[in-house]
């Protein structure tokens, strides 16, 4: 199992998010939660953690993003419009240097 899922056009990323950690930085695969840890500026109140992830990946990746599970937790789906899994592996090995086995 990965943290990568298919829907549709779209992909589903499954990510862990560290709030108010200093800035945004993809940090890693954790292989064994099988999710993209990430941090984030923004502290978790009033959805500005979300919002800093939303932006940070749409821009990344040049397309549009959304959290679509885990509003309110650590752990996330994020979606990710129009891109395949290995499009989306590439990239994220391009721009921060973090491979996803498989």
């Amino acid at each position: 199992m990965s943290c990568l899922r298919e829907a549709g056009d779209d992909l589903l990323v499954d990510i862990e998010v560290s709030p108010a950690s200093g800035g945004f930085e993809v940090r890693s695969y954790n292989e064994w939660r099988k999710r993209i840890e990430i941090k984030v500026r923004a502290p978790p109140e009033k959805g500005k953690a979300n919002r800093e992830i939303i932006e940070e990946f749409s821009a990344a990746f040049n397309t549009n993003a959304d959290i679509v599970s885990g509003h309110k937790s650590r752990h996330k789906t994020l979606k990710i419009y129009g891109m395949d899994a290995e499009t989306f592996r590439t990239l994220l090995e391009e721009k921060f240097g973090v491979i996803i086995p498989g």
